[in-house]
């Protein structure tokens, strides 16, 4: 089985957004939750919402250019 990019997910003090996402890219969040739930031993998969942050936290980590103008 290949390896995700995302670990487990931790809990921490939620801010609440709301957006609205393409419904292809719904599905493919569903479909890469229940993967991730295989790969790290969860039972259940977690719902989108509970990826969403870590991906865009390791999205935004791994962008060198954001990271430098931050700096």
């Amino acid at each position: 089985m290949a390896r995700l990019k995302l670990g487990p997910i931790l809990d921490d003090k939620p801010v609440k957004l709301t957006i609205e996402l393409p419904a292809t890219v719904h599905r493919d969040l569903l479909d890469y939750s229940r993967v991730h739930a295989a790969e790290t031993g969860l039972g259940e998969p977690l719902p989108p919402e509970r990826l969403i942050p870590s991906m865009v936290e390791r999205f935004m980590g791994s962008d060198r250019g954001f990271t430098r103008t931050r700096k």
